[in-house]
């Protein structure tokens, strides 16, 4: 697929492609996303030991985590080895359940991996087909998004949804990645020996700021507009941090529709932000 520039995004689309455009999901690899991913790459070539290390991305609603787990999940999708036909799944991407239930957990792991199942069948064996499947695929890495759903039980299923994620690192050799907002370093801390495997990854809320500015700048030249929006003037990044909360999704929601804006008024332009 061949990339559209900036300029070819202006002179040859119409303003219905442009505004498909903006609308649409675009990676900019911001500093922290970038070692966010190193370390997650990092943890891809771990070598298999009796005690695996585990990653828990944390950050607010809205400011990228999720985005941030699809691209390095995007850069490991599953491959058939066309030799031996044999399937390899080096990532497996799933959302914690929204109370901490082991069969629930399960069952999405296997939704996640496209396997049948039996929606009859008791914990013991949909655990006994995740594991089976895991190691037949070489799984290296396990993301649980939305840990934090931990904290939505009792003490006691806490500790126990706990153990089987420690099950699975365990058993399996593998990485847990886990990620969340901030309560998911309480929800982890619950079981002790399991807290102290994972290292924590913040991703802070955006200020005023060299990385700030280098944002907004990424962001603009990405927008298909005849005119240049100069969204690293002052006025119009406090604006713009302002209204957002310091939040890249909503960072991008203001911008976005602003520039929208600009295309079904004829400005070409962001100017003001309301």
């Amino acid at each position: 697929m061949t990339l559209l520039t900036k300029t070819n995004l202006t002179s040859k689309l119409s303003d219905r492609e442009r505004i498909a455009h903006i609308k649409a999901d675009y990676w900019i690899p911001y500093k922290r996303a970038k070692e966010v991913l190193q370390t997650l790459e990092d943890l891809m070539d771990h070598p298999k030991t009796t005690r695996m290390p585990a990653l828990l991305l944390c950050a607010r609603t809205s400011n990228g985590k999720s985005h941030l787990l699809q691209k390095f999940f995007d850069a490991y999708r599953p491959v058939v080895t066309p030799e031996t036909e044999n399937l390899t799944i080096p990532v497996v991407y799933v959302q914690a359940p929204p109370k901490p239930v082991e069969k629930a957990f399960f069952v999405n792991i296997l939704e996640a991996l496209n396997a049948p199942y039996r929606v009859s069948s008791n914990e013991i064996a949909l655990r006994y087909q995740v594991f089976k499947i895991l190691r037949a695929v070489g799984t290296r890495i396990l993301i649980i998004d939305e840990i934090h759903h931990i904290l939505a039980g009792a003490y006691l299923n806490q500790r126990a949804f706990l153990n089987e994620i420690k099950g699975l690192a365990n058993d399996l050799q593998i990485v847990i990645v886990g990620a969340g907002i901030r309560d998911a370093l309480s929800a982890i801390n619950t079981d002790r020996q399991i807290s102290n495997r994972f290292e924590p990854a913040i991703l802070p809320t955006w200020k005023l700021d060299g990385d700030y500015f280098r944002l907004l700048s990424s962001f603009e030249a990405m927008l298909p507009l005849h005119e240049s929006s100069n969204l690293t003037k002052e006025d119009i990044a406090i604006k713009i941090l302002g209204m957002s909360g310091g939040t890249i999704g909503e960072i991008s929601t203001i911008i976005k529709k602003a520039a929208i804006m600009a295309i079904h008024t004829g400005k070409e332009h962001i100017d003001i932000l309301y």
